[in-house]
């Protein structure tokens, strides 16, 4: 007779792993949240407050940069980088995001490893402000190699449903300003490791910019939550820069009859797409890349000047009549 774990599936080490995070996931608990750990079901009470809410939800991975980690053995921030680019989407649909859940699948449950990659998550929801309430972890010896495993999540949010459409309040004159990104955040790296890896033949522990090139590609994406309810009340649009860069995401927030301005000398650009720019053409970064500009806030004068006082934000350019596209100049 064989057992599931002579297939290859531990369900022993699957309840180790569950122990184990259990802190990690209390941690990010609110009042809202229903219950605890081990249901069938994550269940997570509505906020009151709103007068005509909707529930938005999000969802994403964080591609091919858990390839570098796997390689590296740096599993501590991925989580944060899943839970980003979740709750980074759910905020330019003026949601403010509640909770959120992860999916670990894998060949073999390493749970040590495991519990790092969730513990980066439970970071990241504590970071956004929303309750990781649930998960799923599944190990397919048959369809993922020894070391190799996926990451996805997704989350939910509430937003007052005539806040949702953002278009709608963004005005020909409005200022664009740009919140930084962290570094590549989780979007490009089958182009960056081709770059670095492939072409200039550099490994992982080189240095670069004075730092490990690894610790420097792991740079967890930035999560925006506060500063989107600091500067709610003053926003008129949010654009998330991911796959796409500003080129593809920043029109997703404007009206038809409008286009944006960017002024490229005004983006502070880190070295790191400096380099890469020498083997890529401009257009291509800009559509691949977020270029150091991580979150793009449209805003009114009046206010452009207050967000920049009271945050790390800075002015890139202006919405002018015109088709719905981005010009840079």
């Amino acid at each position: 007779m064989i057992t599931y774990k002579d297939s290859g599936v531990d369900i022993d080490a699957g309840n180790k792993f569950v122990e184990t995070i259990k802190p990690f996931v209390k941690s990010t608990f609110n009042e809202n949240v229903i219950g605890g750990i081990g249901s069938f079901s994550g269940a997570f009470r509505l906020p009151s407050g709103y007068k005509n809410p909707a529930i938005l939800g999000a969802t994403d991975g964080v591609g091919t940069k858990l390839k570098l980690a796997i390689e590296s053995k740096k599993f501590d921030t991925i989580g944060i980088d899943l839970v980003a680019m979740c709750v980074n989407d759910l905020i330019c649909n003026f949601a403010k995001p509640l909770f959120f859940l992860d999916y670990y699948a894998n060949a073999k449950l390493n749970v040590d490893e495991a519990s790092l990659v969730v513990k980066g998550i439970a970071q990241g929801c504590k970071i956004a402000n929303c309750a990781l309430i649930g998960g799923e972890t599944a190990e397919m010896p048959g369809i993922y190699a020894k070391d190799d495993f996926d990451l996805a999540g997704f989350s939910v949010g509430i937003a007052e449903i005539e806040e949702i459409d953002r278009t709608k309040f963004v005005n020909e004159g409005d200022v664009l300003l740009a919140l930084p990104s962290s570094g590549l955040h989780s979007n490009g790296y089958s182009l960056a490791r081709k770059i670095f890896f492939d072409i200039s033949k550099m490994d992982l522990k080189d240095k670069f910019d004075g730092l490990n090139l690894i610790d420097i590609l792991l740079t967890p994406t930035r999560i925006y939550v506060d500063e989107f309810l600091k500067f709610k009340d003053k926003i008129h649009a949010l654009a998330h820069i991911t796959g796409g860069g500003i080129t593809e995401n920043l029109p997703r927030v404007l009206p038809q009859n409008l286009q944006a301005i960017i002024k490229k000398d005004k983006i502070k650009t880190q070295e790191i797409f400096k380099f890469m720019s020498k083997y890529v053409e401009e257009d291509e970064m800009f559509k691949t890349f977020n270029m150091g500009v991580g979150m793009v806030i449209i805003v009114g004068k009046n206010d452009a000047d207050f967000i920049i006082k009271n945050s790390d934000a800075y002015e890139i350019g202006s919405v002018v009549a015109g088709s719905k596209c981005v010009k840079f100049i």
